[in-house]
């Protein structure tokens, strides 16, 4: 079952260590009002300058806001940091203003020219405007949440001395496993798509002239109708995956290496024709809907279940580098065909998710993970059984009249009157000034928890 290097690691009592992810959160939602349409109001002072604050920002419409984490060495931590910055967020919001809980828009209006651009300074501003040019507002407006899972060091620092031969440097090595993560990810998205996707239908004047599913599907915003380019990277190494993004933007069917919103991104520390020699620093993945079942976007058992597909991705054999882009193109299909069923539908690929939740069950016990995995797992074996269970089928039954605009709106209600009742409410993004790291975990928690950033 393990792969070579998944071998070592076995062997050298270190697969804890494939556990110990560094882990960073973004989560997008539009700002809406108390009729469930996008706010109006200005980009709220008490959480600071959009521009130059890390950690709540904006992208796209003036009403999407971003909460951004720092890296935690845990899934719990990132989801207390998370808690707490989209509380800093809820509280600073201006009277009849919400949070809406949906990835994908309430209603639009009919005169999209009406809405903001975000202010995200002169040159990403320009690029907007591009974007706008070539897309159409509706298809920016989708949110959703963003993983960023970069590997444990002492991983590298364990594999690369038996490797030399192999591998010329460190960088190499590192940019081959995160290549592996990442070939894992692309070729199961369909499975997380199934199991997390939570985007049954579009709200008025998202699709024109009909152009959206007739009916309900599992996730609107991780189908072919959903946000913006549909791109298709190369991720059969870090540098076929650089070139052909260069490739992109040099023929113009990217406005820059920028415009590149795969399910799966790369990065690194500076430029990304750079990366192959600067190495991949940690991947960024972009493949779940928002959870509107949590006020934060996410669940923290969502989490761990990533974190687990993360580790046996490292600890299995990779793809055969002339096998990439034959399985992950059909990879993309499933999740095509995924993403497009009914939700209440029985998964057309029930068997190879069986087969996929099998072997990481069996993984999960191999390292003995704990309870909490185990529990997880079962979970999402009852989904695959019973397609009902999941999160877009539960949605479908809170749709009237085409919409979800009510069950959106009771929810952004209820976590909003929650955060409203903090008893002491974040302060610090007021003053303006950039908050490090540490300064927002010190400020933020008080003592009253000390998330592990630290490895």
């Amino acid at each position: 079952m393990f792969s070579e290097i998944g071998q070592l690691i076995f062997d050298n009592e270190a697969v804890a260590k494939t556990q110990d992810f560094t882990m960073g959160l973004e989560i997008e939602m539009q700002r809406v009002d108390e009729n469930g349409e996008l706010s109006k109001e200005p980009y709220p002072a008490g959480v600071g300058d959009e521009r130059t604050n890390p950690w709540v920002t904006n992208d796209f419409l003036e009403t999407m806001s971003e909460v951004v984490t720092p890296p935690a060495a845990h899934a719990l931590d990132a989801m207390h940091y998370l808690f707490g910055i989209n509380n800093a967020l809820r509280t600073a919001l201006a009277p009849g203003e919400l949070l809406w809980p949906l990835s994908m828009p309430p209603k639009l209006p009919q005169d999209k020219q009406s809405l903001l651009l975000a202010k995200m300074g002169p040159k990403k501003e320009a690029y907007l405007k591009e974007w706008l040019k070539r897309h159409g507002f509706a298809e920016g407006t989708p949110c959703g949440t963003h993983i960023n899972l970069s590997i444990d060091p002492r991983v590298f620092e364990m594999v690369y001395p038996h490797l030399k031969e192999r591998f010329k440097n460190r960088t190499e090595l590192e940019n081959y496993m995160y290549t592996k993560i990442a070939q894992g990810f692309m070729r199961y998205r369909w499975l997380i798509t199934y199991l997390f996707g939570a985007s049954p239908i579009a709200e008025v004047n998202y699709f024109e002239h009909d152009e959206g599913p007739a009916n309900p599907i599992r996730s609107v915003r991780q189908s072919s109708y959903g946000f913006g380019t549909k791109f298709v990277g190369d991720y059969t190494n870090v540098q076929r995956y650089v070139d052909r993004i260069e490739q992109g933007a040099k023929e113009g069917t990217l406005i820059s290496d920028y415009e590149f919103h795969g399910a799966v991104r790369f990065k690194g520390s500076g430029k990304l024709v750079d990366l192959p020699q600067s190495g991949v620093k940690y991947l960024e993945l972009r493949m779940l809907d928002l959870d509107p079942s949590s006020s934060v976007g996410v669940r923290t058992n969502t989490l761990r279940f990533i974190r687990l597909m993360a580790s046996y991705f490292i600890m299995t054999p990779a793809l055969h580098e002339e096998e990439v882009s034959r399985v992950l193109a059909r990879a993309d299909q499933m999740n095509e065909e995924v993403a497009t069923e009914s939700p209440d539908d029985m998964c057309k690929y029930q068997t190879n998710a069986r087969a996929m939740l099998a072997s990481l069950e069996r993984y999960a016990n191999q390292i003995q993970l704990g309870p909490e995995y185990q529990e997880e797992l079962e979970d999402l074996e009852d989904r695959v059984e019973n397609p009902k269970t999941t999160p877009s089928a539960r949605l479908t039954a809170h749709i009237k009249n085409g919409s979800l605009s009510e069950y959106a709106l009771k929810r952004a209600k209820r976590y909003q009157n929650s955060a409203l009742q903090t008893i002491r409410p974040f302060r610090g993004f007021e003053s303006q000034e950039k908050l490090s790291a540490s300064d927002l975990k010190n400020q933020l928690f008080k003592g009253n928890w000390d998330p592990d950033t630290d490895k």
